[in-house]
């Protein structure tokens, strides 16, 4: 089971990508620490931190800090994103 259900992305999404973050909708039952796996092992890029905060609707989000310098936009890229 992947902890990560898919990409979150508003306009608020989009400048934290500027701050190298990206939002996540991630799985209900999911730790920080089976994130930031999961995150590491779909992307490949080292993960400095994960935040996580449940939504009025019952949804987890997860806003994941990366170690790298523009790995956010790279990511962003190759799903598409951008």
């Amino acid at each position: 089971m992947s902890a990560i259900k898919f990409p979150f992305i508003t306009e608020k999404a989009m400048t934290h990508m500027e701050d190298n973050k990206l939002q996540f909708v991630v799985d209900t039952r999911a730790n920080k620490s089976q994130i930031k796996e999961d995150v590491i092992k779909i992307y490949g890029f080292p993960v400095k931190s994960v935040c996580t905060t449940t939504t009025m609707k019952g949804e987890k989000k997860a806003l994941v800090t990366f170690d790298e310098v523009d790995a956010a936009h790279e990511i962003a890229t190759r799903i598409g994103l951008m």
